[in-house]
């Protein structure tokens, strides 16, 4: 998950990206920052989730509750953590995030 500047506020952008290939699978934009958001991303991914085998996120309350673990056991996906402190766990969706704040919300701004 990470945000970016709407107007005068925050906007946060929650998205599932296949590490195989670095698909976008699944996403959504909302004003907080919650496991809500994260189910609701969840809940947009095309096809079937049990398709997905592992879920992997960092440490974050957002992704780590209740609700994300019990969709996560419904569907068989098993759930991978980042390490503590290692910000190369994430590197993917780091990456793919500097591409959409580049490439669409930079962009987007400059057009203006």
């Amino acid at each position: 998950m990470t945000y970016v500047g709407v107007g005068m506020r925050w906007n946060y952008i929650c998205v599932l990206v296949d590490r195989y290939n670095r698909e976008i699978i699944g996403y959504l934009t909302g004003a907080n920052k919650d496991s809500k958001l994260v189910f609701k991303a969840l809940s947009m991914v095309k096809g079937n989730l049990s398709g997905i085998q592992i879920f992997h996120t960092d440490r974050g309350s957002k992704f780590k509750n209740n609700v994300i673990e019990e969709t996560l056991e419904a569907f068989g996906i098993e759930r991978v953590l980042s390490r503590k402190g290692s910000p190369y766990d994430n590197v993917v969706t780091e990456a793919t995030f500097k591409i959409v704040k580049t490439e669409f919300v930079k962009g987007w701004n400059r057009s203006q």
